[in-house]
């Protein structure tokens, strides 16, 4: 139990001190020299029970896992230093060998001096120009060894003059083992010795060169560039066999690609394929053959990539100089994306080899992308632009033969009815879905953000082309930027005006977002495209980007609800000739008169309510399925009315301070008036907290106004009952629901003429 203890101890001091240090703090003492393993688990078990030691054990994993994760890095970090250091590696070792083969040919060049040997007319004796007659005689005084060197040399000049290579090799081979068996046994002269590996040297090198050409020619393909590049290998310069192997496959691409470019029946999406497979196709059989002949040594492996990388670059750069460049400066998007697609489709082909080479395609082509879709979005803003100078502003389903997003067309399935816009919304919308739809299968590109921005972007324009639309707002062209802005079709008819809301609803709130979930990660998207549309708009709002996205194209609707409402209100508010109609005189002149007045809302709450019943009837045609923003809408244009009135300076000014004071008649028909607003707004629906807080303000502030004037208001004013009932007949008869008898007369009517505030009071109480 005591050493138990003190084992638990000491592992958790240990692990509670080594929590406070960096990895390689950690990992400083398994760097030393001098590390025991067995020293270090004897001193950290010594006194620990199964339990501790299973502990260590599950530390030490996890730090063997942090130390590869460091190395890891480290190796990412600088692997384009490592494949430079591996490649002058691999230099510098052929370097040392040619070295070392001097210094020997040198050292056996000295010995033959120092024994007075005459070197020169032993090499001749070996040599091309020595004639037969000269040949014979020597021979008779040579030894059997040096004999059989003089037959060596022959066969080996046939089989080099042959191209025998496989001989060739096989008798340098054993040429290299007398040499070697010589110098141990000393069976061999130093001149014929020095003779032997001089002429040795001079084939290996007569050999090295005839291999290098052969894998230069057009007709060496397949096996027999292999076998040349690995004989080659053999003779011990593997350094240049790779970088010949290599190099073939690069003069064997720049020849196909000549064949390929000068056919004249291949162009855009067709050409790129073409290039496509034979470059990626050509990268990979180099990649095949590299771990066939040399395997995966890193300096060459290291090589090969860097190789392949050049290759792929200059394939982009013929693909952006022919047609990319000129098809994204025109926004041609989908050419670009597609070129991209069959790229990236070869490119991916080579993943499988260790070959990851979309990186350096989506570098170079992202700049391309980002240029067409700019081109693309000024497009749409032109295109939606020029259809809304003639647009007539009604709704219909789109053109036949026009083509459907799948997103719009189906989901799960089922045949969803296409959306009714005006003609410029269809083309904004068709144009929006096409983009968005180019863009979605390149996800490497990380083009979501830019792609939904470019969006909102022109939605915001559309957005202002239809506030320009409607009449009043056409001081707002010179705030649009581009002269194509400027001619728009004006919406003469409220049917007209809430079209233009209706384009803009639809857009915001279901065919832009729903189009946008095309750029989420395919396995996201496509669990959307299978949802019915209620379910696919909910999982819309599961995206924290796409949420906020979809904020900001309703906040540009807002701007043009907010434009529709301020034209309608003033409409009611202002006559023709710029004379306000909502003003203190259609209260303080009642109490001029001399008999009490017919109690009816006054003329412009009723305009405001024929207008709203009229609206509403329009909308309930316009905004099926959307009923909520047909309601927002109705409850914005009274809340705008109501605003104005309780912000309108002048007109409080008059009623509060006269010279002529607010009177009890006027303070009913003020009462009447906010409670036929609540009540018709209650009614429709589309009464606001927000309205419902103004309207009790704006009262309390004009009952105030009276009993400022030393008079009780509440002591004026009819139970509420009574002005509910007066507002309901209103409605009734404004909206042609309520019909009497020619002689008939009703005590609560508002037609009727009460003698008095008892029996307006009366009258309340009897309904």
């Amino acid at each position: 139990m005591a050493s138990g203890s003190r084992g638990s101890y000491s592992i958790g001091d240990s692990a509670e001190l080594e929590g406070n240090l960096t990895l390689n703090d950690r990992l400083k003492a398994f760097k030393s020299s001098n590390f025991d393993p067995d020293a270090y688990v004897t001193s950290k078990c010594q006194h620990m029970n199964e339990k501790e030691i299973r502990h260590l054990c599950s530390y030490l994993v996890e730090l063997k896992k942090a130390s590869a994760e460091e190395m890891r890095k480290s190796v990412y970090a600088n692997y384009s230093a490592f494949i430079r250091t591996s490649k002058e590696i691999t230099i510098l070792e052929g370097q040392l060998l040619s070295i070392r083969n001097l210094l020997s040919t040198q050292s056996a060049l000295i010995q033959g001096l120092a024994e007075g040997v005459r070197i020169d007319s032993l090499s001749a004796a070996f040599g091309d120009a020595m004639d037969e007659d000269t040949i014979s005689s020597e021979n008779e005084g040579l030894s059997k060894m040096d004999k059989w060197l003089v037959d060596f040399l022959d066969t080996l000049e046939v089989l080099l003059a042959e191209r025998r290579v496989d001989e060739a090799l096989t008798a340098l081979e054993e040429g290299q083992s007398i040499v070697k068996e010589a110098k141990n046994r000393h069976t061999m002269s130093r001149s014929a010795l020095y003779s032997l590996q001089t002429a040795i040297s001079e084939q290996r090198q007569k050999l090295a060169d005839q291999l290098a050409e052969a894998t230069c020619q057009p007709s060496t393909r397949g096996v027999e560039l292999r076998s040349a590049v690995s004989a080659l290998k053999k003779l011990g310069d593997s350094p240049r066999a790779h970088t010949l192997l290599l190099n073939s496959h690069h003069l064997k691409l720049q020849r196909s690609i000549q064949i390929v470019r000068s056919s004249s029946t291949l162009c855009g999406g067709a050409l790129t394929a073409s290039l496509s497979q034979l470059v990626f196709s050509t990268i990979g059989q180099a990649a095949r053959d590299s771990l066939a002949v040399f395997g995966e040594e890193p300096a060459y492996s290291s090589e090969l990539v860097t190789w392949a990388v050049k290759e792929t670059e200059g394939f982009a750069h013929l693909l952006q100089k022919h047609f990319l460049a000129s098809s994204a400066a025109a926004g041609v998007l989908r050419v670009v994306t597609e070129s991209i697609q069959i790229c990236l489709g070869h490119c991916s082909l080579l993943e499988d080899g260790g070959l990851a080479l979309s990186p350096v395609l989506l570098r170079l082509f992202r700049p391309y992308v980002e240029q067409a879709l700019g081109g693309f979005l000024r497009k749409i803003e032109q295109s939606s632009a020029a259809l809304a100078a003639s647009d007539d502003w009604s709704l219909t389903h789109s053109p036949p033969g026009v083509r459907h997003s799948s997103s719009t067309a189906s989901l799960s399935g089922a045949v969803i009815s296409q959306p009714k816009l005006s003609i410029s919304a269809h083309r904004f919308n068709l144009l929006v879905q096409e983009l968005l739809e180019d863009i979605a299968p390149l996800e490497n590109l990380q083009l979501y953000g830019p792609a939904l921005d470019g969006v909102l972007q022109v939605f915001s324009s559309y957005v202002d082309l239809l506030i320009n639309a409607l009449p009043g707002s056409t001081e707002n062209e010179e705030n649009l930027e581009g002269s194509f802005h400027k001619i728009v079709s004006m919406a003469e008819t409220d049917a007209q005006q809430i079209a233009l809301l209706a384009n803009a609803s639809l857009l915001s709130e279901e065919l832009l977002p729903r189009a946008g979930m095309k750029l989420l990660p395919f396995s996201q998207s496509n669990r959307v495209d299978n949802m019915t549309p209620r379910k696919a708009s909910d999982r819309q709002n599961r995206f924290p980007e796409q949420r906020e996205w979809k904020r900001r194209l309703q906040r540009l609707v807002d701007g043009l609800r907010d434009s529709f409402c301020r034209h309608h209100a003033l409409e009611l508010i202002f006559t023709e000739d710029g004379e306000i109609r909502l003003n203190p005189q259609i209260y303080i002149s009642l109490d001029e008169l001399m008999e009490e007045p017919e109690w009816f809302p006054s003329p412009i709450f009723q305009e405001l309510f024929a207008k709203l019943s009229r609206m509403a009837s329009i909308a309930t045609d316009m905004f099926i399925g959307r009923e909520r923003f047909a309601t927002i809408l109705l409850m914005r244009l009274t809340e705008t009315v109501v605003l104005f009135l309780s912000d309108d300076q002048n007109f409080w000014v008059e009623i509060e301070e006269g010279p002529k004071s607010l009177g009890p008649y006027g303070l009913q028909q003020f009462y009447l008036d906010m409670q036929f607003v609540m009540l018709f707004a209650s009614q429709g629906r589309y009464l606001s907290r927000h309205l419902q807080q103004v309207i009790k303000t704006i009262i309390a502030r004009a009952i105030d106004a009276v009993a400022a004037n030393g008079l009780d208001p509440y002591s004026v004013l009819p139970e509420d009952d009574w002005f509910v009932e007066v507002a309901e007949i209103a409605i009734k008869m404004i909206s042609g629901k309520a019909e009497y008898g020619n002689g008939e007369r009703d005590v609560t009517s508002p037609i009727v003429g009460t003698s008095s505030m008892s029996s307006l009071l009366n009258h309340g109480s009897n309904g």
